[in-house]
């Protein structure tokens, strides 16, 4: 994640998670930004990067509620809101990807010098 002091760039930080199953992955970066941010509710995220993926999504405690764009979100991406507390844009590294292009992946999308969309850090 980027920190907090700096203004937040197209992408807040990164997830690497290690499949496309959403439903599978999904609570633990939740149970991890309920306690360092707040609980989040909802989630917008790209439909084509998930399999199966429904609008209510059970994480640990309550239900995030999910919305699928199909044109208009980057598929590189997933935004999480947290009510009262804004949105996190997270740059979603692809699970195949080898571990040193993962770290130098989710280090770069929380550098604040970075002003990079997730497709374009992809991209590089």
């Amino acid at each position: 994640m980027r920190p907090p002091t700096f203004p937040p760039g197209p992408v807040n930080g990164a997830w690497w998670p290690r499949s496309d199953d959403l439903a599978a992955e999904l609570p633990a970066l939740i149970e991890a930004f309920d306690r360092s941010w707040g609980r989040v509710t909802r989630m917008t995220a790209h439909r084509d990067t998930w399999r199966h993926a429904s609008c209510d999504l059970p994480v640990a405690g309550h239900t995030v509620r999910a919305a699928w764009l199909a044109s208009g979100f980057d598929p590189h991406a997933v935004r999480l809101f947290a009510y009262g507390l804004g949105r996190r844009d997270l740059l979603v590294v692809p699970p195949e990807t080898a571990h040193a292009t993962a770290h130098r992946l989710m280090d770069a999308a929380a550098d604040p010098a970075h002003r990079l969309t997730a497709s374009a850090l992809l991209a590089l």
